[in-house]
């Protein structure tokens, strides 16, 4: 299957969506226009999106629809040469008088559908870029541990052994925000499931609301953190293996290819920060964190722990001084900044209840990371509280 959202001239605004549906005589409808940078855009079956209202620019007169290779009417006019992903084709299609079946209901197929589906794909990024990291991190490794230099191997050289100690914290981290975000998800679409077939509580409603929210600001965090991190470790892979990392001869050179994509498609990571701020702003990330902050840890973790407590007052000092602004550009001019910090404590909280739970797998990764997050929070939060406003114009392009 694929999902044929993206336009030349509607990317990630998928409001500006032009690709015309017209109801047909029998029930079905027509679909005209041209959809670009769709992945897997010869399958068989596609989720279309399309304007079905006469006169409509918005999202409101957008439309799902279903499109059945079988029925004709599409062609592919080009399959993308792509820097990576070389085992997808991406395809740009043309659309001419293609029956396609309304999806749901009518003018819902940006406001709810496509949103359902970006969640969910977005979620598959997530997994993908671990996925990513993973094999960097194994390729890293293997060559550290092999490669000789000056006698021994360049594994036991100190500035390759710090590479190797980041490499694998962020990789666990990355799978701890991908596990948990996936933990909300799932609770949440049990509860949905359940209300279909019965009415819920108000108990049960209640949580399926707040698991909700919990999925629905992890998605771009996690989207954002895991897809960056596993461009860096395609890159410090790459930089391990020297020279030959450069050569097609070595698996990490796909690698950095491949990772170049995941922070780009099903939306940038700028996009997930404009998910993921108003869960800054109106307090998601700081209850979790809080919750997290509950728990009992072990006690060879109680200077991390602290850490984490200190990183988050940090993060508590930073968000009231932004909102103090009362300045929706200048919310907006640190989001990155204030996404970060949070993302930085959350992942710490949960690599530190991995490491209390399994040491032998996660201790170390636990240790390394809250220590690199802890300068990082500082670094956003020093920028942030000796930022002059008057400063911001001088940011602008």
């Amino acid at each position: 299957m694929s999902m044929d959202l993206t336009e030349p001239d509607a990317g990630s605004d998928l409001q500006s969506v032009m690709l015309k549906a017209t109801p047909a005589d029998d029930g079905t409808w027509r679909l005209n226009g041209v959809k670009r940078f769709i992945t897997n855009g010869d399958s068989d079956l596609h989720l279309v999106l399309a304007r079905s209202e006469e006169g409509s620019k918005d999202g409101r007169g957008l439309s799902m629809f279903i499109y059945d290779k079988r029925n004709g009417g599409v062609t592919v006019r080009r399959i993308e040469d792509k820097m990576g992903i070389h085992g997808s084709p991406t395809c740009e299609l043309v659309f001419k008088n293609a029956k396609a079946e309304l999806c749901g209901a009518r003018r819902f197929g940006l406001i709810k559908y496509v949103m359902s589906l970006m969640n969910g794909a977005r979620l598959g990024i997530t997994a993908q870029s671990v996925g990513l990291s993973q094999a960097a991190y194994n390729e890293a490794v293997d060559y550290a541990h092999s490669r000789r230099q000056f006698g021994k191997p360049i594994s036991e050289f100190p500035a390759v052994a710090e590479m190797l100690a980041n490499i694998k914290a962020k990789l666990d981290a990355s799978r701890a925000i991908l596990y948990e975000t996936a933990r909300f998800v799932d609770v949440y679409k049990i509860w949905e499931q359940i209300g279909r077939e019965r009415t819920l509580t108000l108990e049960e409603r209640q949580e399926m609301k707040k698991y909700n929210q919990l999925a629905d600001a992890f998605t771009p965090l996690a989207k954002g953190f895991t897809s960056e991190y596993a461009n860096e470790k395609a890159y410090d892979c790459v930089q391990i293996h020297g020279g030959s990392g450069f050569m097609r001869d070595y698996t990490c050179e796909r690698l950095y290819r491949d990772a170049r994509i995941m922070n780009i498609y099903e939306g940038t990571t700028q996009l997930q920060v404009v998910a993921a701020i108003r869960h800054v702003s109106t307090g998601t990330y700081l209850a979790q964190i809080q919750e997290y902050a509950k728990a009992e840890y072990s006690p060879e973790l109680k200077v991390h722990v602290a850490k984490l407590e200190a990183m988050t007052a940090l993060y508590e000092q930073a968000v009231e001084q932004v909102k103090a602004a009362a300045s929706p550009d200048y919310l907006t001019f640190h989001a990155r900044r204030l996404v970060e910090m949070a993302g930085y404590i959350i992942m710490g909280y949960l690599l530190v209840n991995d490491a209390s739970r399994c040491p032998e797998l996660f201790m170390n990764s636990a240790k390394v990371f809250v220590n690199y997050g802890e300068a990082q929070v500082a670094r956003h939060h020093r920028f942030i509280a000796g930022f002059n406003p008057d400063d911001a114009d001088a940011y602008k392009a």
